[in-house]
């Protein structure tokens, strides 16, 4: 069932005995839309709290890519008055900001956000050791030169890359200028295709057909959210087709080198543990995920068009075959 906009909120027990409970924990978040990887975030933190019996209740809220009901979901959580904000990916973090700054009653509520690629340009943070207010979080900067030199193994001859994004989200604008910088580096011109709405992903991905040799995704969550879009163009037209994030390539791209969303969730959570506990978000250095994985799918390489050497394969933490 499609979640509802603005105030999907699932309280995990009512608001009863939220208030009865001693060290009751209540947690609003703000996520900013549906797609596997932005979910696999909430499901790892949440596990988290479930394992470690952080005694927590949730009310959830998902924007749907909606810019204007981001906003009005952070001004109903500063009426929540909750222990802690989580906000997942940067438009809703930006909004929840933005609401903090006028709500003077929350000026002392820890606010995390999550899968945010790069906080001090998203005018966040200030500094990542030392953040200060009361507001920290877990970067999924991307390292798009590992992205790029993945992309160059499966595809030697590359010479242009399609690149879509919105050009709306800050984050998804800066990493498009490091894909240009990659590819005046390894050698291969970047055509971008931008969208404002995820209605908008199909002609973008249709426009760059015949222009570029395969097209490229970041984490930008207008465009993730409407993937299958872009993959069937891209499958129609014999263009492959990668993404940053790990769970798209379950959907249909050919490879990922990227994070695995539900630890990122998951450290979120040990984050959130360590807040609980007395640790002051201001002190509290944001944190970036380490570990990559490359995740393959060879099902739809191979309706792109795509033989993925054999080298590539050996290396592969996941495989999707079927």
């Amino acid at each position: 069932m499609k979640k509802t906009v603005l105030t999907l909120s699932l309280l995990l027990m009512s608001a009863t005995l939220a208030f009865a409970q001693p060290g009751l924990h209540k947690i609003s978040v703000s996520q900013f839309v549906e797609h596997p990887a932005l979910d696999a975030v909430l499901k790892g933190f949440q596990d988290y709290m479930k394992e470690k019996n952080i005694p927590v209740t949730y009310s959830v809220h998902n924007a749907q890519a909606n810019m204007a009901t981001a906003g009005q979901i952070a001004n109903q959580i500063m009426g929540e008055e909750p222990d802690l904000i989580l906000a997942i990916a940067t438009p809703t973090a930006q909004t929840v900001a933005q609401a903090l700054k006028k709500s003077p009653h929350m000026g002392k509520t820890p606010f995390l956000f999550t899968a945010v690629t790069d906080p001090v340009r998203a005018g966040l943070v200030r500094n990542l050791e030392k953040p200060g207010g009361n507001i920290t979080g877990v970067s999924d900067l991307l390292p798009i030169d590992k992205h790029m030199e993945n992309l160059r193994r499966i595809l030697p001859n590359l010479k242009r890359l399609g690149v879509i994004y919105n050009s709306g989200e800050a984050n998804s604008k800066a990493t498009v200028g490091q894909i240009q910088r990659e590819g005046l580096r390894m050698g291969f011109e970047v055509t971008e295709a931008t969208v404002s709405k995820s209605s908008d992903v199909y002609q973008a991905a249709k426009s760059l057909v015949g222009r570029v040799d395969a097209i490229f995704v970041p984490t930008d969550n207008t465009v993730v959210s409407a993937l299958e879009s872009a993959i069937r163009v891209c499958v129609q037209n014999k263009t492959p087709f990668f993404c940053a994030d790990v769970d798209s390539v379950a959907r249909g791209a050919v490879a990922a080198t990227g994070f695995d969303y539900y630890k990122h969730g998951y450290q979120t959570g040990a984050m959130a543990e360590r807040i609980f506990n007395g640790a002051a978000p201001g002190d509290t250095p944001v944190e970036t995920q380490k570990a990559l994985e490359l995740h393959l799918n060879l099902r739809f390489a191979e309706q792109m068009g795509v033989t993925v050497p054999e080298e590539v394969i050996a290396s592969a933490d996941r495989i999707y075959r079927k």
